[in-house]
């Protein structure tokens, strides 16, 4: 029972693997949903703040998996 506790862990651990990109990256699919009903004349606005979000995102991860990867 455990080595399978063990395959589930480890299973689970590649779908959230870091919390704080999947917090960050939901943040930004929210603020796009939000701006694109409540303002639907900007959906151009919303899909720039989805992409440009998510790229910010992505920068800001990959410069931290960098910086974690000097230290260890």
């Amino acid at each position: 029972m455990s080595a399978l506790m063990g395959i589930f862990r480890q299973l689970a651990a590649l779908f959230v693997d870091d919390g704080w990109l999947a917090l960050a990256t939901l943040s930004i699919v929210a603020l796009a949903t939000v701006i694109a009903f409540l303002m639907p004349r900007l959906s151009l606005a919303a899909g720039a703040i989805l992409l440009f979000g998510s790229l910010g995102v992505l920068l800001v991860n990959v410069i931290r998996a960098a910086q974690h990867e000097r230290m260890s």
